[in-house]
């Protein structure tokens, strides 16, 4: 009898346990920073490693990045463009982003990324006016009509390509180029900052999110370049710089491995610091977003491209192999860094600041920032590119055999 007594006690208790861990406040039933929020980190890290690998060239002279320097730097003000395409989308009110500007407040840490991007796009702007000079002015000569009054515009009506012009351009350009890496650093370690900033959040709340979020945006962007250099050039039918191909996926295998490193040193720190939030955080990553962490991101997305990168790196491979490899494993590391963000962004709202219990989000397609949404805005950036390449050859005066 009193065994049975107290084995319904046990029950009772073990199913109140039950309920109450389950506990999620009415304000964390739903997830406020939707897909949109999700796609803007994605967007501006692409921005971030694509400059990055102009750079490589432009600054620090790595000659065999050559063919894709001008590409990168034209893909890199493709995205930026759009980069706060999704903030805007996800606000109520857009039309009131104008007020960062009309009345500034500079201690705003939100309105903090308007003033980054806005001399971002300035300082990118000027040095892909500046790297296409000659080639805007050749092409200055041979238009008509408004094509020719835009390169006047652009060229800014200049048509000087002496030996000291053209000296006094490559300063320029270096000049800024390496203010613009600074600035390329904070544009996308800043995203990491305004989520490292919610105290209230203990999966954001960490020094490490900045890192974190600056690697893998290196990571996503240098594998959209090689990914799309190899994809355009086979699709033209032109050849492909096998060097160019190496440098990059030696470069792309340095940033990933940091980035990866760093993901897992956040994993590690929380189990084994276990602070007060820690059982919350290892029931997120164990329940919730046990597939897309676990399975997606590490074991699928991580692991493997970290094997196709040592079999790239150790073993002697002909050229269409190692190129195949090249673009196969970029396009699983953009797949990684996208569901990174996700795990970040809508993982970390699923966690209830009740420390009690979860929420669940199902993406919609038809929603204001639903699926389709998503895919209708990772496309601007492409059309955009599109419409730069018209204007700004990305191979202009290379001979094709």
């Amino acid at each position: 009898m009193n065994n049975a007594m107290a084995s319904a006690a046990g029950d009772s208790i073990g199913s109140a346990t039950m309920l109450v861990s389950n506990y999620v406040f009415p304000n964390d039933l739903h997830v406020h920073w939707s897909m949109m929020i999700v796609l803007y980190p994605y967007i501006t890290g692409l921005v971030d490693g694509a400059f990055i690998i102009a750079a490589l060239y432009y600054l620090f002279d790595v000659k065999s990045l050559r063919p894709v320097a001008r590409f990168s730097l034209l893909f890199a003000l493709a995205f930026l463009s759009c980069a706060t395409l999704p903030l805007l989308l996800h606000l109520t009110r857009p039309e009131r982003n104008l007020n960062m500007l009309l009345t500034p407040s500079p201690s705003s840490a939100m309105a903090g990324f308007g003033y980054i991007f806005a001399v971002s796009m300035g300082v990118l702007v000027f040095i892909v006016l500046f790297v296409y000079r000659p080639v805007l002015v050749e092409l200055r000569a041979t238009s008509k009509g408004w094509l020719q009054v835009l390169y006047r515009v652009i060229t800014f009506d200049s048509i000087d390509l002496s030996d000291e012009a053209m000296r006094l351009d490559r300063k320029i350009i270096k000049f800024l180029v390496g203010i613009g890496i600074p600035i390329a650093v904070v544009l996308h370690g800043y995203v990491g900052f305004i989520f490292g900033g919610v105290k209230a959040n203990p999966t954001w709340s960490t020094p490490l999110m900045p890192v974190i979020f600056l690697f893998s945006a290196c990571v996503s962007g240098i594998s959209a370049i090689i990914l799309a250099y190899i994809l355009i050039r086979k699709f033209k039918g032109r050849s492909i710089d096998h060097d160019c191909i190496v440098t990059m996926a030696k470069t792309l295998t340095l940033f990933f491995i940091l980035a990866f490193s760093f993901e897992m040193l956040e994993v590690f720190s929380h189990s084994y610091l276990k602070s007060g939030y820690h059982h919350m955080v290892e029931g997120l990553l164990n329940g919730p977003l046990a597939s897309s962490f676990w399975l997606w991101q590490v074991k699928i997305c991580s692991v493997i491209p970290l094997v196709l990168l040592g079999i790239m790196g150790l073993m002697r491979l002909d050229e269409f192999f190692y190129n195949f490899l090249a673009a196969t494993t970029s396009a699983i590391l953009l797949l990684q860094v996208l569901i990174m963000r996700w795990n970040v962004v809508i993982g970390g709202q699923l966690m209830s600041k009740s420390a009690r219990g979860y929420t669940e989000f199902h993406p919609e397609w038809f929603d204001k920032e639903g699926i389709l949404a998503v895919i209708i805005v990772m496309s601007i950036p492409f059309i955009i590119l599109w419409v730069l390449g018209k204007i700004f050859p990305f191979w202009a005066g290379e001979s094709e055999t």
